[in-house]
């Protein structure tokens, strides 16, 4: 258990979500924070990246760019409309309380 996850929201993320994880103590920045609107995926798996951030998006692109073999520091994906935004809030901080980011690297984690 390492608690080291950061994360990354991408723009079409609930910034509900970011304010739930920041509550429980969890390291979060978002695209508008990050003067990112607007900025294409592989410039956020970039960000990310840079940082050592999991991404967090309901982005289907992302997975494509995962099959494409772009590396990223983990990508952590929900379905759009699948799931409420306290469900997201309690998965990603399972993620975070349970996951070491070494092991984020490279990989998804479906939500």
């Amino acid at each position: 258990m390492s608690g080291q996850i950061k994360f990354h929201l991408d723009e079409n993320a609930s910034n509900a979500i970011a304010e739930g994880l920041r509550r429980r103590g969890i390291d979060v920045t978002t695209t508008p924070e990050e003067a990112l609107l607007g900025a294409d995926d592989e410039e956020q798996l970039a960000f990310a990246l840079a940082q050592q951030r999991v991404i967090f998006t309901q982005d289907d692109d992302f997975l494509r760019l995962h099959q494409a073999g772009v590396v990223h520091a983990g990508i952590a994906y929900c379905h759009q409309g699948s799931r409420s935004i306290g469900e997201m809030i309690k998965t990603l901080t399972l993620i975070w309380e349970w996951i070491d980011p070494e092991d984020m690297r490279g990989q998804v984690e479906f939500i």
